[in-house]
């Protein structure tokens, strides 16, 4: 299959915003670079999202476990606020074997990581030199940081082995990111593919753009608000859970309150779709981890401080993996992020434009032009 045929004949049925591109994360930063003209100066505002790019942060001191959050007027811990996890973008799902249990990064590591968001931060500014548009354009590429991996459990920050039954569902999953393969059904594509989900965990773990997450809080709710695929998850803090029946892509959280935590246990899904996401990098190269009705996710969410919350999400479904995972992420408040509208949905023409290009590959429908 030539993926850059298909991709080309592709791209102009799918839009998916990239922040950098359009106002540098913020109106505000815009402002700051407008000339006389009222022109904006892209230049500089590249050469500003490098140099934040290249802002770095030590997450290796304890987390704080003494701050009480703010209340609700209803009384419930206030963890209400935006929190995209875009300074995670560059950390790895997995870790480097050669770390070993090593969490942190050191001084060397760090150093090499820095040199590496170094050459990428430039990327947008070349383009804009250049007066073309790449991936420069598109990708949010985190801040230098010393996370090791997003895995913390198991300790080596490996995924652990599939279990046999696991392997053989693997390998019925299909994807529009694997190169091999003809398309002629929407089934040939992920749900990521399709513009329906990321799946979960893998809808709240970085991404290389859009990676806006918000919170609001009712009585008896919680919804996290996700930017990419405009996900909102809502998450039931009273009552009972739903039948056992009712299975959903996300499937159905419930909520509790332990002190200032909340943890949220999601079970009820569906069974299709991918728990990991190729653009969360690190991660398995396709969107074909799969997941069973027996997947329950558990998450939780501390706040460590007025702008600071500790997430984790820890996979169990001994249909698919030999043990559990916990991943585990620090959240930075940023009240100013703007949430893009996400623009991508179901039967979107990317899917029909796949399916055509690839069937003109093989000679099966002709090609305009021959």
């Amino acid at each position: 299959m030539n993926r850059k045929f298909t991709l080309a004949v592709a791209i102009g049925g799918i839009l998916i915003a990239g922040r950098q591109g359009f106002d540098a994360a913020a109106q505000e930063s815009h402002d700051e670079h407008v000339t006389a003209s009222g022109e904006v100066d892209h230049a500089a505002v590249a050469a500003a999202e490098a140099e934040k790019t290249m802002q770095r942060h030590d997450f290796s001191a304890p987390a704080a476990t003494d701050y009480v959050a703010p209340r609700t007027p209803w009384g419930d811990p206030d963890l209400q606020g935006t929190w995209p996890i875009n300074h995670l973008t560059g950390v790895p799902l997995q870790r480097d074997p050669a770390l070993g249990e090593r969490r942190y990064l050191n001084e060397q590591e760090m150093q090499a990581r820095t040199d590496q968001y170094g050459e990428r931060s430039q990327r947008l500014g070349n383009e804009v030199a250049g007066n073309q548009l790449g991936m420069g354009h598109w990708v949010e590429w985190g801040q230098v940081n010393n996370i090791a991996s997003l895995i913390v459990d198991p300790p080596d920050g490996r995924l652990p082995a599939l279990t046999e039954e696991g392997e053989r569902r693997r390998a019925l999953m299909k994807s529009g990111w694997m190169e091999t393969m003809p398309f002629d059904h929407y089934r040939d594509f992920d749900n990521w593919d399709r513009c329906i989900t990321r799946g979960l965990p893998a809808s709240m773990l970085p991404s290389y753009y859009n990676a806006g997450i918000q919170i609001l809080q009712s009585p008896g709710w919680v919804v996290l608000r996700m930017e990419m695929i405009h996900e909102a998850r809502l998450v039931r803090l009273t009552g009972e859970p739903i039948d056992q029946d009712s299975r959903a892509w996300l499937g159905y959280s419930m909520g509790r309150w332990e002190g200032d935590t909340l943890v949220i246990e999601t079970r009820n899904f569906n069974g299709e779709g991918s728990s990991t996401n190729i653009h969360t990098i690190g991660s398995p190269p396709f969107n074909n981890t799969p997941i069973s009705h027996e997947y329950v996710l558990t998450e939780r969410i501390t706040p460590t401080g007025p702008d600071s919350m500790l997430y984790s999400a820890t996979v169990h479904d001994p249909v698919i993996w030999t043990d559990d995972w916990t991943v585990e992420l620090p959240w930075l408040r940023d009240d100013e992020y703007h949430i893009y509208e996400y623009a991508c949905a179901e039967d979107n023409r990317m899917i029909r434009d796949y399916i055509n290009s690839s069937r003109a590959e093989r000679g099966l429908i002709p090609v305009a032009g021959e």
